[in-house]
Protein backbone atom coordinates (compact mmCIF):
# COMPACT_ATOMS: atom_id res chain seq x y z
CA UNK A 1 0.00 0.00 0.00
CA UNK A 2 1.19 3.44 -1.04
CA UNK A 3 2.15 6.24 1.72
CA UNK A 4 0.16 9.21 1.11
CA UNK A 5 3.22 11.30 0.76
CA UNK A 6 6.91 10.34 -0.13
CA UNK A 7 10.10 12.85 0.15
CA UNK A 8 13.27 12.32 -1.49
CA UNK A 9 16.08 14.29 0.38
CA UNK A 10 19.60 13.98 -0.77
CA UNK A 11 22.54 16.96 -1.85
CA UNK A 12 23.26 15.25 -5.55
CA UNK A 13 20.59 16.02 -8.03
CA UNK A 14 21.33 13.36 -10.17
CA UNK A 15 20.99 11.28 -7.45
CA UNK A 16 18.00 12.91 -5.97
CA UNK A 17 16.26 12.56 -9.88
CA UNK A 18 17.28 9.13 -10.45
CA UNK A 19 15.24 8.29 -6.79
CA UNK A 20 12.53 10.30 -7.41
CA UNK A 21 12.26 8.43 -11.25
CA UNK A 22 12.31 4.81 -9.20
CA UNK A 23 9.79 5.73 -6.50
CA UNK A 24 7.16 7.53 -9.25
CA UNK A 25 7.70 4.08 -10.57
CA UNK A 26 7.04 2.02 -7.65
CA UNK A 27 3.92 3.85 -6.71
CA UNK A 28 2.09 4.13 -9.97
CA UNK A 29 3.32 0.15 -10.42
CA UNK A 30 0.84 -1.43 -13.60
CA UNK A 31 -1.29 1.95 -13.92
CA UNK A 32 -0.70 3.98 -17.15
CA UNK A 33 1.01 7.21 -15.68
CA UNK A 34 -0.53 9.57 -18.18
CA UNK A 35 -4.02 9.01 -16.41
CA UNK A 36 -3.22 9.16 -13.17
CA UNK A 37 0.27 11.34 -12.66
CA UNK A 38 0.69 15.07 -12.15
CA UNK A 39 3.34 16.74 -12.62
CA UNK A 40 3.31 20.43 -10.98
CA UNK A 41 6.91 20.67 -10.34
CA UNK A 42 7.02 23.51 -13.32
CA UNK A 43 4.17 25.87 -10.93
CA UNK A 44 4.97 28.91 -9.29
CA UNK A 45 2.32 27.45 -6.98
CA UNK A 46 2.88 24.08 -6.73
CA UNK A 47 2.11 23.47 -2.93
CA UNK A 48 -0.94 24.72 -3.18
CA UNK A 49 -2.01 22.68 -6.29
CA UNK A 50 -0.88 19.59 -5.30
CA UNK A 51 -2.66 20.15 -1.76
CA UNK A 52 -5.68 21.22 -3.70
CA UNK A 53 -5.61 18.27 -6.39
CA UNK A 54 -4.60 15.61 -3.84
CA UNK A 55 -7.78 16.74 -1.35
CA UNK A 56 -10.07 16.35 -4.60
CA UNK A 57 -11.63 12.70 -5.30
CA UNK A 58 -10.79 11.23 -9.04
CA UNK A 59 -13.30 10.23 -11.41
CA UNK A 60 -11.50 9.75 -14.31
CA UNK A 61 -8.50 7.51 -12.83
CA UNK A 62 -8.20 5.05 -10.11
CA UNK A 63 -5.94 7.33 -8.23
CA UNK A 64 -4.10 10.30 -8.29
CA UNK A 65 0.09 10.80 -8.02
CA UNK A 66 1.42 14.34 -7.64
CA UNK A 67 4.83 15.02 -8.15
CA UNK A 68 6.91 18.16 -7.24
CA UNK A 69 10.31 18.48 -7.51
CA UNK A 70 12.88 20.93 -5.84
CA UNK A 71 11.02 21.73 -3.32
CA UNK A 72 13.17 23.68 -1.36
CA UNK A 73 12.63 26.44 -3.56
CA UNK A 74 9.37 27.19 -1.86
CA UNK A 75 9.11 29.42 1.21
CA UNK A 76 7.44 28.32 4.92
CA UNK A 77 4.09 30.28 3.68
CA UNK A 78 3.80 28.87 0.56
CA UNK A 79 4.41 25.35 1.82
CA UNK A 80 1.65 25.45 4.32
CA UNK A 81 -1.97 24.59 1.81
CA UNK A 82 0.74 21.63 1.56
CA UNK A 83 1.26 21.20 5.49
CA UNK A 84 -2.46 21.68 6.37
CA UNK A 85 -3.43 18.81 3.88
CA UNK A 86 -0.61 16.45 5.30
CA UNK A 87 -2.57 16.32 8.32
CA UNK A 88 -5.63 14.48 7.10
CA UNK A 89 -4.17 12.95 3.81
CA UNK A 90 -7.37 11.88 1.43
CA UNK A 91 -7.08 7.94 0.67
CA UNK A 92 -5.96 7.56 -3.22
CA UNK A 93 -3.43 10.25 -3.36
CA UNK A 94 0.16 10.10 -3.12
CA UNK A 95 2.54 13.32 -3.29
CA UNK A 96 5.90 12.53 -4.69
CA UNK A 97 8.24 15.43 -3.40
CA UNK A 98 11.97 15.86 -4.32
CA UNK A 99 14.70 17.49 -2.69
CA UNK A 100 16.66 21.11 -4.16
CA UNK A 101 16.50 24.02 -4.72
CA UNK A 102 17.26 25.17 -1.23
CA UNK A 103 16.68 23.91 1.99
CA UNK A 104 12.82 22.76 3.07
CA UNK A 105 11.46 23.57 6.67
CA UNK A 106 12.46 21.16 8.96
CA UNK A 107 8.80 21.14 10.61
CA UNK A 108 7.68 20.25 6.98
CA UNK A 109 10.14 17.37 7.07
CA UNK A 110 8.63 16.19 9.98
CA UNK A 111 5.49 16.34 8.72
CA UNK A 112 6.18 14.39 5.67
CA UNK A 113 7.80 11.65 7.93
CA UNK A 114 4.70 11.49 10.42
CA UNK A 115 2.50 11.18 6.92
CA UNK A 116 4.59 9.48 4.75
CA UNK A 117 8.12 8.54 3.74
CA UNK A 118 11.14 9.82 3.57
CA UNK A 119 13.66 8.29 0.77
CA UNK A 120 17.36 8.74 1.37
CA UNK A 121 18.98 9.24 -1.48
CA UNK A 122 22.07 11.36 -0.18
CA UNK A 123 25.32 10.45 -1.59
CA UNK A 124 26.78 7.93 0.86
CA UNK A 125 30.78 7.87 1.86
CA UNK A 126 33.57 6.12 2.70
CA UNK A 127 32.34 2.31 3.06
CA UNK A 128 29.05 2.99 2.82
CA UNK A 129 29.49 4.55 -0.84
CA UNK A 130 31.30 1.14 -1.45
CA UNK A 131 28.31 -0.97 0.01
CA UNK A 132 25.74 1.48 -2.02
CA UNK A 133 27.91 0.83 -4.94
CA UNK A 134 28.07 -3.41 -4.70
CA UNK A 135 23.93 -3.15 -3.89
CA UNK A 136 22.98 -1.42 -7.25
CA UNK A 137 25.48 -3.59 -8.97
CA UNK A 138 24.20 -6.87 -6.80
CA UNK A 139 20.45 -5.79 -8.35
CA UNK A 140 21.57 -4.61 -12.21
CA UNK A 141 20.27 -6.89 -14.92
CA UNK A 142 23.99 -7.55 -16.44
CA UNK A 143 26.00 -9.37 -13.98
CA UNK A 144 29.55 -8.35 -13.31
CA UNK A 145 32.48 -10.27 -11.17
CA UNK A 146 34.21 -9.09 -7.97
CA UNK A 147 37.24 -7.82 -10.06
CA UNK A 148 35.01 -5.67 -12.18
CA UNK A 149 32.76 -4.49 -9.30
CA UNK A 150 35.90 -3.61 -7.37
CA UNK A 151 37.19 -1.80 -11.34
CA UNK A 152 33.70 0.61 -11.52
CA UNK A 153 33.87 1.81 -7.81
CA UNK A 154 37.08 2.50 -7.59
CA UNK A 155 36.99 4.37 -11.19
CA UNK A 156 34.10 6.42 -10.46
CA UNK A 157 35.15 7.24 -7.33
CA UNK A 158 32.88 10.22 -6.00
CA UNK A 159 30.98 10.30 -8.89
CA UNK A 160 28.51 7.43 -7.87
CA UNK A 161 25.87 9.10 -9.71
CA UNK A 162 27.05 7.84 -13.27
CA UNK A 163 26.63 4.28 -11.92
CA UNK A 164 23.12 4.16 -13.60
CA UNK A 165 23.84 5.50 -16.51
CA UNK A 166 26.80 2.92 -16.86
CA UNK A 167 24.58 0.28 -16.29
CA UNK A 168 22.08 1.09 -18.56
CA UNK A 169 24.58 1.28 -21.29
CA UNK A 170 26.44 -2.19 -19.85
CA UNK A 171 22.79 -3.77 -20.70
CA UNK A 172 22.25 -2.21 -23.75
CA UNK A 173 25.47 -3.42 -25.48
CA UNK A 174 25.73 -7.28 -23.77
CA UNK A 175 21.66 -7.42 -22.73
CA UNK A 176 20.47 -8.34 -19.49
CA UNK A 177 22.17 -11.16 -17.90
CA UNK A 178 25.24 -11.35 -19.36
CA UNK A 179 28.12 -11.54 -17.44
CA UNK A 180 31.19 -9.57 -17.20
CA UNK A 181 34.57 -9.12 -16.15
CA UNK A 182 37.13 -6.14 -15.76
CA UNK A 183 37.56 -6.67 -19.98
CA UNK A 184 34.02 -5.84 -21.21
CA UNK A 185 33.35 -2.94 -18.80
CA UNK A 186 36.64 -1.15 -19.34
CA UNK A 187 35.58 0.65 -22.63
CA UNK A 188 32.55 1.81 -21.05
CA UNK A 189 33.67 3.38 -18.11
CA UNK A 190 34.89 6.94 -19.61
CA UNK A 191 36.67 9.54 -17.47
CA UNK A 192 37.70 8.68 -14.26
CA UNK A 193 35.40 9.99 -11.75
CA UNK A 194 36.95 12.81 -8.85
CA UNK A 195 38.13 11.63 -5.57
CA UNK A 196 37.50 13.61 -2.57
CA UNK A 197 40.29 14.61 -0.20
CA UNK A 198 40.48 11.97 1.93
CA UNK A 199 40.84 9.30 -0.67
CA UNK A 200 44.24 11.85 -1.10
CA UNK A 201 45.74 11.53 2.09
CA UNK A 202 44.85 8.27 3.18
CA UNK A 203 47.26 7.25 -0.19
CA UNK A 204 49.92 9.98 1.97
CA UNK A 205 48.89 8.02 5.32
CA UNK A 206 50.05 4.44 3.09
CA UNK A 207 53.27 5.90 2.01
CA UNK A 208 51.84 4.85 -1.67
CA UNK A 209 53.15 8.06 -3.94
CA UNK A 210 51.71 6.71 -7.38
CA UNK A 211 48.59 6.57 -5.88
CA UNK A 212 48.55 9.78 -3.92
CA UNK A 213 49.46 11.69 -7.23
CA UNK A 214 46.90 9.49 -8.45
CA UNK A 215 44.14 10.81 -6.35
CA UNK A 216 45.65 14.48 -6.77
CA UNK A 217 44.75 14.49 -10.49
CA UNK A 218 41.31 13.02 -9.92
CA UNK A 219 40.61 15.76 -7.22
CA UNK A 220 41.60 18.35 -9.41
CA UNK A 221 40.14 17.25 -13.08
CA UNK A 222 36.95 15.71 -11.77
CA UNK A 223 36.37 17.41 -8.56
CA UNK A 224 37.45 20.59 -10.06
CA UNK A 225 39.54 21.61 -7.01
CA UNK A 226 41.63 24.73 -7.29
CA UNK A 227 45.16 24.24 -6.58
CA UNK A 228 45.02 26.57 -3.48
CA UNK A 229 42.58 24.55 -2.12
CA UNK A 230 44.33 21.64 -2.60
CA UNK A 231 46.87 22.64 -0.76
CA UNK A 232 45.12 23.96 2.30
CA UNK A 233 43.08 20.47 2.68
CA UNK A 234 46.70 19.14 3.00
CA UNK A 235 47.59 21.52 5.48
CA UNK A 236 44.78 20.56 7.26
CA UNK A 237 45.96 17.48 7.18
CA UNK A 238 49.49 17.65 8.60
CA UNK A 239 48.65 20.19 11.23
CA UNK A 240 45.95 18.27 12.76
CA UNK A 241 48.05 15.43 13.44
CA UNK A 242 51.32 18.14 14.53
CA UNK A 243 48.37 19.36 17.02
CA UNK A 244 48.19 15.89 18.48
CA UNK A 245 51.76 15.53 18.63
CA UNK A 246 52.58 15.26 22.20
CA UNK A 247 48.86 16.10 23.12
CA UNK A 248 47.57 14.54 26.28
CA UNK A 249 44.79 12.52 24.92
CA UNK A 250 43.51 9.09 25.96
CA UNK A 251 42.29 8.11 22.96
CA UNK A 252 39.62 9.49 20.10
CA UNK A 253 37.02 11.36 21.67
CA UNK A 254 39.22 13.73 23.30
CA UNK A 255 41.44 13.51 20.29
CA UNK A 256 37.88 14.61 18.45
CA UNK A 257 37.24 17.41 21.53
CA UNK A 258 40.74 19.14 20.95
CA UNK A 259 40.68 19.13 17.20
CA UNK A 260 36.71 19.71 16.78
CA UNK A 261 35.93 17.00 14.70
CA UNK A 262 34.32 13.82 14.52
CA UNK A 263 35.93 10.65 16.14
CA UNK A 264 36.46 8.62 12.96
CA UNK A 265 38.93 11.39 11.18
CA UNK A 266 40.38 12.54 15.01
CA UNK A 267 41.13 8.36 15.35
CA UNK A 268 43.00 8.41 12.04
CA UNK A 269 45.04 11.53 12.66
CA UNK A 270 45.62 10.62 16.34
CA UNK A 271 47.31 7.08 14.74
CA UNK A 272 48.97 8.72 12.23
CA UNK A 273 50.59 11.39 14.41
CA UNK A 274 51.66 8.85 16.77
CA UNK A 275 53.09 6.57 14.22
CA UNK A 276 54.94 9.65 12.67
CA UNK A 277 56.59 11.13 15.60
CA UNK A 278 57.85 14.71 15.95
CA UNK A 279 60.22 14.88 13.61
CA UNK A 280 58.86 13.37 10.54
CA UNK A 281 55.39 15.92 11.51
CA UNK A 282 57.71 18.89 11.02
CA UNK A 283 58.95 17.57 8.03
CA UNK A 284 55.94 17.49 6.33
CA UNK A 285 54.93 20.58 7.88
CA UNK A 286 57.82 22.55 6.27
CA UNK A 287 56.86 20.60 2.76
CA UNK A 288 53.39 21.92 2.68
CA UNK A 289 54.52 25.54 3.81
CA UNK A 290 57.30 25.45 0.79
CA UNK A 291 54.74 24.27 -1.60
CA UNK A 292 52.20 27.06 -0.14
CA UNK A 293 54.46 29.93 -1.16
CA UNK A 294 55.49 28.31 -4.46
CA UNK A 295 52.00 28.40 -5.71
CA UNK A 296 51.23 31.48 -4.51
CA UNK A 297 53.98 32.84 -7.14
CA UNK A 298 57.47 32.17 -6.12
CA UNK A 299 58.30 29.36 -8.24
CA UNK A 300 57.83 28.73 -11.97
CA UNK A 301 56.76 25.55 -12.20
CA UNK A 302 53.29 24.71 -13.39
CA UNK A 303 50.85 24.68 -10.18
CA UNK A 304 50.26 21.18 -11.01
CA UNK A 305 53.81 20.16 -10.89
CA UNK A 306 54.32 21.60 -7.52
CA UNK A 307 51.67 19.80 -5.87
CA UNK A 308 52.60 16.47 -7.80
CA UNK A 309 56.24 16.83 -6.10
CA UNK A 310 54.47 17.32 -2.71
CA UNK A 311 52.78 15.06 -2.87
CA UNK A 312 55.35 12.29 -3.54
CA UNK A 313 57.30 13.82 -1.15
CA UNK A 314 54.53 13.82 1.64
CA UNK A 315 54.30 9.99 1.01
CA UNK A 316 57.66 9.50 1.10
CA UNK A 317 57.74 10.64 4.74
CA UNK A 318 54.83 9.33 5.73
CA UNK A 319 55.84 5.47 4.33
CA UNK A 320 54.92 3.43 7.04
CA UNK A 321 58.71 1.71 8.27
CA UNK A 322 59.81 -1.71 6.18
CA UNK A 323 57.85 -0.28 3.09
CA UNK A 324 60.12 0.29 0.39
CA UNK A 325 59.14 2.42 -3.14
CA UNK A 326 58.87 0.37 -5.74
CA UNK A 327 62.08 0.42 -7.85
CA UNK A 328 62.26 1.55 -11.55
CA UNK A 329 63.68 -2.43 -12.23
CA UNK A 330 60.11 -3.76 -10.38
Amino acid sequence: MNAAVYYVKGDDPILVAQAMMATVDEVVGDDDPSLIVEDLSGEDNAPAMAAESAATPSFLAPRRVIVIRELGRFTTNELAPLLDYLASPMDGSTIILGAGGGTVPAPFVKAVQKAGAVVDAATPRGKARSSWVMDKLHDAPVKVDAAAARLIESHLGEDISRLEPLVTILTAAFGPGAKLGPAQIEPYLGEAGSSAPWDLTDAIDKGDAAAAIEQLHRLMSGASRHPLGVISSLHTYVSRMARLDGANVAGEAEAAALLGIAAYPAKKALSQSRRLGTEALLRMLSLVSDADVDLRGRSAWPPELILEVLVARLARVGRPSGRRAPSRAS
